[in-house]
């Protein structure tokens, strides 16, 4: 940690996560001038509400605009309330959740609210201490339950003191709605009461509109009108049916039941076949078009008589003319019925209904309502002390979490960030770097940026029904095994464990290890792969060969072959021939270079070799770790990362455990036992390949005659001889003889 001098205002700390320098968050000093530190220097400039391990009623209340989003202008007005607030501001960064009440800044106007309202919190509670903590101003039903006023414009019977208005209360509850007060109990509010009093009047004055001129059969009116409109549509088909007999008598044995479909139900339980009964028309039909009551069909004449006896007393039948005279005399009725009002209180009857007028508790009601509203200024001030108390809990993690991240980056693995949804234990590890998604299709497309193989899960718990998606940050270990449809599972911050299934996997690389030998993992999948490919196709082949042999005709099988060309394929294996000759020349041309180096040279061809390979993979992979980076994840929920979230190697190894046993001599009862030649074989294979090595580098082998070993010729020997011998001197006498 180190501090730097600003040239002007607040002196900060500053610390290094991740290997990116951080302003520190100490003290409620440091608290009381966030408003003053450059948004550039933040870690982060706004996050959601929702989906984070933090109280939601906390994000809530710094969520002072209401748009699901936590912003830096509303962090920095928090800290600013708090400061003026309290006494010790250095009381928020131990993050209690009991605040001694002198604590509390008297001397500030909203301080002094806050202090009173404590009180009133502890009064109504009946607690005598001089401390408050968050679960006491947070039971509002508690604080509020013997109080008939607090505020929050809703009345309940405890708000009124004579019986009738609470009975009143009662009834508007009952029949337009209700309200919860802050007591927990079901009130009314104005709105509520103009309804009540809206849907009486209107009641009465419709019921006052219902003359006798318009109840055309008296108290049976309605009675009628049920039962007209019950035979109305078979009367009207019985009438037309009539109609086209009189146009013309070939219809009538068409319009007319038949014998035929009565025929058909002959033999059964007529009682049983009441609706096939009913589908024959209402009467027999004829050119006369009448009625007659006592030949209307079976299932239809207990209504028919029904309807008689209000409309038709004393007639013997109806005719077209008359029916419709009947169905016209509803009109006045079924127009004031559509005009009727107040429905919500039909039920109360009129009589109730204008005893209730008549009593005019409207504004007895709403004087209720109003001085209910007179407190809401205190009540609001109890609301308050319910924002101090979590704030004061909970503000300081919040900075952890907004401004330095400090949470994630703490070397103590019980300590996690909000975003840490929990641990996802999968293929021999324990990854707890795992946050919640909402869509995993959008999620991957900005995550995958960030340079870190990630698993997306969808996990579901069988004993609670709840489910969720995670993507889980896996950061060691081995990538065999984890493809989708592999199972694991994942463990909320509360312990309550799911069943997760990898459904999206983005890749990117866990380790320099991995990416080494990824080169020659891809190769080895590659070559098994076409093997694979290969002995398909030629099973298929000889399958095809099979069915086609057996579904072949006998002349087919009594061909004769075709002889064997010799001379056609003399060519192609003359061909291959030369191939192998010359690939051979090749090799042991290679062979025979290397067999000249030294035995170390041999060993650094291989590591250049090795290196030729995995360097490219190893080093882009030690690119992409050192740059691997939270922010994309976090910015893909929704998120605003103004700063680098690294994850480098030695903290990732951190975010990753893996399973780790004991060296221990253990029998297993299924190990396949090797046979004792196998053994004994493989010894001497062994001491033989490092016999001829010796052989071969120390040039012994040229007595088997290795095409690299040849002897050479006694003219080659004897120039080489003459090359490196040193010129000898000549005498002068014998250079003078000469």
């Amino acid at each position: 940690m180190a501090k730097k001098n600003q040239p002007k205002g607040y002196e900060w700390s500053y610390c290094s996560f991740g290997g990116v320098v951080r302003v520190n968050i100490r003290n409620g000093e440091d608290i009381a001038h966030l408003g003053e530190l450059d948004k550039k220097l933040w870690t982060v400039l706004s996050c959601p509400t929702t989906g984070l391990e933090f109280p939601t009623e906390t994000l809530k209340m710094v969520d002072t605009d209401g748009d699901g989003k936590i912003r830096v202008d509303e962090v920095v007005a928090a800290a600013d309330w708090l400061c003026k607030v309290l006494k010790d501001k250095d009381l928020l960064v131990k993050g209690l959740d009991t605040l001694k009440l002198d604590q509390i800044n008297t001397e500030s106007e909203a301080g002094a609210k806050l202090y009173k309202s404590a009180l009133q919190i502890l009064s109504n509670l009946k607690l005598e201490k001089d401390e408050i903590s968050v679960a006491d101003s947070s039971d509002s039903v508690a604080i509020f339950a013997a109080t008939g006023a607090n505020g929050d414009g809703v009345i309940t019977e405890v708000s009124a003191e004579d019986e009738h208005l609470k009975e009143v209360i009662r009834t508007i509850v009952e029949k337009i709605g209700s309200a919860t007060d802050r007591s927990g109990a079901q009130g009314v509010t104005a709105d509520h009461i103009e309804a009540f009093y809206t849907a009486l009047a209107d009641y009465a004055e419709w019921q006052k509109a219902g003359t006798a001129d318009i109840f055309p059969f008296g108290d049976n009116t309605q009675a009628a009108l049920d039962s007209a409109n019950a035979l109305k549509e078979k009367v009207a088909d019985y009438f037309m049916r009539c109609k086209l007999i009189a146009f013309t008598e070939l219809a009538a044995p068409a319009v007319d039941v038949s014998a035929d479909r009565i025929s058909a139900i002959s033999d059964h339980n007529l009682t049983a076949e009441a609706d096939e009964i009913a589908s024959y028309p209402i009467a027999r039909p004829s050119k006369e078009g009448i009625i007659r009551f006592d030949a209307v069909n079976p299932a239809w004449k207990a209504r028919f008589d029904a309807l008689r006896a209000l409309v038709f007393e004393g007639k013997e039948s109806v005719n077209e003319e008359e029916w419709n005279a009947m169905l016209a005399k509803f009109a006045p009725y079924t127009a004031w019925k559509d005009a009727k009002k107040g429905e919500s209180v039909e039920s109360l009857g009129l009589e109730a209904v204008q005893a209730l007028l008549k009593a005019d508790d409207k504004a007895a009601l709403l004087e209720l309502v109003a001085a209910d509203k007179a407190l809401e200024e205190e009540a609001n001030s109890i609301d308050e002390v319910n924002k101090l108390m979590h704030l004061y809990r909970d503000f300081y993690k919040l900075l952890k979490n907004y401004v330095i991240l400090s949470d994630f980056y703490s070397p103590d693995q019980t300590q996690m960030a909000v975003f840490e949804a929990g641990k996802l234990y999968i293929d021999q590890r324990c990854c707890r770097l795992c946050v919640r998604v909402e869509d995993m299709g959008k999620h991957a497309d900005m995550a995958g940026l960030s340079g870190m193989f990630l698993l997306y899960c969808a996990c579901v718990s069988k004993t609670t029904g709840k489910s969720m998606n995670i993507v889980a940050v896996m950061t060691d270990g081995s990538t065999r095994n984890l493809r989708p449809g592999t199972n694991g599972v994942f463990y909320d911050r509360d312990g309550l464990d799911y069943d997760a299934t990898i459904v999206r996997v983005v890749e990117n690389p866990l380790s320099i290890k991995q990416a080494f030998w990824a080169p020659y993992v891809k190769f080895w999948n590659w070559v098994t792969g076409l093997v694979n490919k290969s002995a398909a196709e030629k099973d298929a082949k000889a399958m095809e060969s099979l069915q086609a042999g057996a579904e072949a005709a006998p002349a087919d099988a009594a061909a004769k072959k075709a002889p064997f060309d010799i001379a056609k394929f003399a060519g192609i294996f003359a061909a291959i021939g030369m191939a192998v000759a010359l690939l051979g020349g090749v090799l042991a041309a290679i062979v025979a270079g290397i067999a000249k180096l030294p035995w170390w040279g041999i060993l650094l061809i291989i590591v250049g070799i090795m290196l030729l390979i995995s360097g490219p993979s190893c080093f882009i992979a030690w690119g992409k770790l050192r740059r691997r980076n939270l922010g994309p994840v976090l910015n893909a929920n929704g998120w605003a990362v103004n700063s680098n979230v690294i994850v480098n190697i030695p903290f990732g190894r951190t975010l990753t455990s893996i399973a780790k046993y004991p060296k221990l001599k253990l029998e297993d009862p299924y190990k396949p036992k090797t046979p004792l030649w196998w053994k004994i074989l493989r010894i001497v294979l062994l001491l033989a390949v490092i016999a001829f090595g010796v052989l071969f580098f120390t040039d012994n082998l040229k007595c088997i005659g290795l095409p690299f070993h040849k002897e050479k010729p006694a003219e080659e020997l004897v120039e080489e001889a003459a090359e490196a011998a040193p010129e000898a001197e000549i005498p002068l006498e014998e250079a003078a003889a000469e």
